[in-house]
């Protein structure tokens, strides 16, 4: 069992974002390539333990002082391994300054079968901030043969705005997950699912839903299953697929169009999204 953790610090000053402080335990660190041209500093979390087993424990927190900017994200997919009975636990906590701007993408996050997991990641918004994030959850390694058919999975979401919530979903899947999975009234299958989601003070909630359903839209032939809703200031998507792969391809490429349309970003994700 291990506990990792990450406190990772944007400030703006001389109108550049620097890194103002960093704090990193086993199994976690982070690495700081250099950005390409137009993009804020970017911030690559990186597991060196592989992956995830029963009972380790993360926590991550990112700040951004008013006005700084910055892309965070993972080196690879977060994978969950088996668990006989204790959970993983990562905590993530996201603070926004005024006038600030964090992405937070990160990869996929594969759940073995019999994995247990619990997030729980808090999005703290101040006035006049911005906010490009989400996650992608595997149900098991289908290229192996294998389904996240049981285990436990418990992902929160809260999203607060000048300290008042505005915004809060919470998943429970626990025992028969893959009975669950299978319903098509739950999942439908599905090999994965994603959410994402955006606040930008800045941008026409109008024009981003409507560009969001245009990127979706044009997914329908690769069998994904997408929506996107607008609801307290924020654009919230999501996404059911068949395949892991194409639902990462429809994530990116939606990103991409945030990024630039809200963001005022290159429509184009850092080079470590490729890898």
């Amino acid at each position: 069992m291990t506990e990792g953790a990450a406190d990772i610090r944007f400030a703006r000053r001389d109108g550049i974002t620097h890194l103002a402080q960093l704090y990193q335990r086993d199994p976690l660190r982070v690495l700081f390539p250099t950005p390409a041209a137009g993009d804020p500093p970017v911030a690559v979390i990186v597991t060196t333990s592989g992956g995830l087993v029963a009972g380790d424990r993360l926590d991550i927190h990112v700040e951004l002082a008013p006005g700084a900017a910055a892309h965070v994200t993972a080196s690879a997919a977060e994978k969950v391994y088996r668990s006989t009975g204790r959970t993983t636990t990562i905590k993530q906590t996201l603070s926004i300054g005024a006038g600030a701007a964090l992405e937070f993408l990160p990869p996929e996050t594969i759940l073995f079968d019999g994995a247990r997991l619990r997030r729980e990641t808090i999005i703290d918004l101040a006035p006049g901030s911005a906010f490009l994030g989400g996650d992608i959850v595997v149900f098991g390694r289908r290229a192996r043969g294998e389904r996240f058919a049981s285990g436990f999975l418990r992902e929160v979401w809260e999203v607060h705005c000048d300290g008042e919530l505005v915004w809060g979903d919470a998943l429970h899947l626990e025992d028969d997950v893959g009975r669950i999975i299978d319903d098509p009234a739950c999942f439908d299958g599905a090999a994965a699912f994603a959410t994402m989601i955006l606040s930008s003070p800045a941008g026409d909630l109008r024009s981003l839903l409507d560009g969001a359903r245009v990127v979706q839209s044009a997914c329908a032939a690769t069998g994904l299953s997408a929506g996107a809703t607008a609801v307290s200031g924020l654009v919230i998507t999501r996404w059911l697929a068949a395949d892991a792969a194409v639902l990462r391809r429809a994530y990116a490429d939606l990103a991409c169009r945030f990024r630039s349309a809200a963001l005022g970003l290159p429509d184009r994700l850092p080079w470590v999204w490729h890898v």
